[in-house]
């Protein structure tokens, strides 16, 4: 990571070693921001310095895509905006497994098969296991059903030039414009209307 993000990093780890003395169960977390913001990154970061650190603190990382409820592209592609925000990501499948981990049990679940991309999940289950610390990352993440879930709702914000070109480096150019074609919508009015910063309760810049 460069120096920026390890900044990142560090505020994020710092805010959460504060938050967890507090509670008497683990800390969930929902770390949420546009495709391309770099979520994933920050939270495999803030995981392992959180394990690193003095004293350790356990982290279980989830990926909040693997909780995919669209449908297939056909499907996906025939939703209005506001129907892509309601369905996009599957939150009543994501609240038992918060549920689960706040109360310290291990949880599972059915990934969706993005190879596939037909709305089959795959055969084998994910194992999520209980940790002081959980955190729920991917877009949607923070959505307003599972507030009662999250003890801290975090924006992670970019620049559409930045999430532009790092999509670009991770996928490739072809992969980057039809992401856009197919997923911007959605992201704009979620982040627009349903989730604005004002919505969270921490807002880090890329």
């Amino acid at each position: 990571m460069h120096a920026h993000a390890n900044e990142l990093s560090t505020t994020l780890g710092a805010e959460i070693r504060r938050r967890v003395p507090a509670l008497d169960r683990p800390l969930i977390v929902g770390l949420d921001g546009q495709s391309g913001a770099g979520k994933s990154t920050l939270a495999a970061a803030v995981a392992a310095a959180l394990a690193a650190g003095e004293p350790a603190v356990g982290c279980t990382v989830i990926e909040g895509d693997d909780f995919y409820g669209g449908g297939s592209k056909a499907e996906w592609d025939e939703r209005s905006a506001a129907e892509k925000v309601a369905y996009v990501i599957d939150w009543r499948r994501q609240g038992p497994v918060l549920a689960a981990l706040r109360g310290g049990i291990d949880a599972a679940f059915h990934a969706f098969d993005w190879q596939a991309f037909d709305g089959r999940l795959a055969e084998q289950p994910t194992v999520c296991p209980a940790a002081d610390v959980v955190i729920l990352e991917g877009a949607y993440s923070c959505r307003p059903e599972l507030h009662e879930h999250l003890d801290l709702r975090v924006l992670l914000a970019a620049t559409d030039a930045q999430r532009f070109d790092r999509l670009g480096q991770r996928e490739g150019d072809a992969y980057r414009d039809s992401w856009f074609a197919r997923w911007s919508e959605a992201e704009t009015l979620y982040f627009g209307s349903v989730m604005p910063p004002a919505a969270f309760d921490m807002v880090l810049v890329s």
